[in-house]
């Protein structure tokens, strides 16, 4: 009786879903469309956050504590800190010529791996035939890992680039912590082609932290590595 048993026992199939397929056909199906997607699509392209992590890191381990005792606080919470950095340009003969504008928006997204965003003037000025809401230029504001990894950049590849350069000026905070660098053209990032610039074009820098004063400012620029002017230059 046993053996009977056994003999007329068969296989159970496998488990259907709707549709009267497989659970496992099914699977391998989606998997093939979803392998079918991801070959159809352009895979995104991920940020390079080793410059931005190596600045991050060394500003927690290494210069927070440093600052720390150097200004005098007794909170960790009161060391002065990067918020933000905002890079604005200019373009004064958009004012005539809309499409001049489209280069200095590519050139900008180049330098700092983000879409900027076009700026329009606050006020008419007839003087310079600007109307209000005309296109004048695009900023682009920076945070995070771009914001860290924009400034090392900066400070270690841009800047020495600069012909004669002799240092950043040491005057340019405006009383509340903040520093405001001028740029005179976009070449000195190695991002822009030279031969496809038609025309130079300046930039403003303007680094935002949460210090109270211009010394602490100062103080938490120079840790990073902000190449100040020095008396003697």
């Amino acid at each position: 009786m046993a053996g009977k048993d056994q003999k007329d026992a068969k296989p159970k199939p496998a488990q259907q879903a709707k549709g009267g397929k497989p659970q496992q056909q099914k699977k391998a199906k989606g998997e093939e469309v979803e392998a079918a997607e991801q070959g159809s699509k352009p895979a995104r392209p991920k940020l390079n956050n080793t410059a931005s992590a190596r600045l991050r890191t060394k500003y927690v381990q290494e210069l927070r504590p440093a600052l720390m005792k150097e200004l005098g606080l007794e909170n960790v919470m009161a060391v002065p800190k990067l918020e933000k950095v905002i890079i604005n340009m200019g373009v004064g003969e958009a004012t005539q010529n809309a499409k001049v504008l489209d280069p200095a928006v590519a050139e900008l997204a180049q330098i700092t791996g983000q879409k900027p965003v076009v700026t329009k003037a606050k006020k008419s000025i007839a003087a310079f035939k600007v109307r209000e809401g005309m296109p004048i230029g695009c900023m682009v504001t920076l945070r995070g890992d771009r914001m860290f990894e924009f400034l090392d950049r900066l400070m270690n590849v841009a800047l020495p680039r600069v012909r004669d350069f002799r240092g950043v000026p040491t005057r340019s905070f405006d009383g509340r912590g903040n520093y405001t660098l001028g740029l005179r053209d976009q070449l000195i990032f190695p991002e822009i082609d030279y031969a496809k610039v038609e025309h130079t074009k300046g930039m403003n820098i303007t680094i935002v932290t949460s210090a109270k004063s211009d010394e602490h400012a100062r103080a938490l620029l120079k840790a990073i590595g902000m190449p100040f002017r020095t008396a003697a230059n």
